[in-house]
């Protein structure tokens, strides 16, 4: 029996490793998929001005994206973002996460801004409050500010025309 035990063991941490490297990391389970978006003061990354940040959710599907100069991702995902933008199918906020306002003036400026409003999470307290661990990451929510799609990583046309677009049709709907 001593014999086998290793290779028990063995059989056993192959099946866990190979389950594990099958799995998906941006499409981890979010718990606040449902929630209400954390309601913070957050300062307006253009004019300075201190809003709660819920008060700019009501009443419109949101797209929220975390993003940053310094995020490679961010920049190739940017594009996408403009064309989104000029959909003018939802709103779309977008969160400067532990950037400067400079960096993210010259990022706006080289690459255009897709935003309607942009957050200055310099300390990344609103991050924090989202769960980001990585950027980009984006949140869609409904008209009462809840939480209805989060996506870690690139935001791709697959994924815009095969998730985001229904679930906003599915949202627009359920307001009538």
């Amino acid at each position: 029996m001593k014999k086998f035990l290793p290779l028990v063991l063995f059989i056993v941490l192959a099946g866990f490793l190979y389950i594990g490297l099958g799995l998906d990391p941006k499409k981890l389970p979010s718990p606040l998929i449902g929630k209400t978006f954390p309601n913070l003061e957050v300062e307006d990354f253009n004019t300075g001005e201190i809003y709660a940040i819920q008060d700019k959710l009501q009443g419109k599907i949101s797209l929220v994206n975390v993003w940053a100069s310094w995020c490679v991702t961010c920049r190739a995902e940017h594009e996408m973002l403009m064309q989104i933008a000029k959909t003018d199918s939802l709103q779309i906020l977008g969160i400067n996460y532990k950037n400067t306002k400079k960096d993210g003036n010259m990022f706006l400026t080289r690459l255009g801004n897709p935003y309607d409003l942009i957050v200055f999470d310099q300390s990344g307290k609103l991050g924090l409050e989202l769960g980001v661990y990585a950027t980009p990451e984006t949140f869609i929510t409904d008209q009462q500010g809840i939480i209805r799609f989060k996506r870690i990583g690139e935001l791709t046309p697959g994924i815009w025309e095969r998730q985001i677009l229904p679930l906003i049709s599915q949202l627009k709907n359920s307001a009538r």
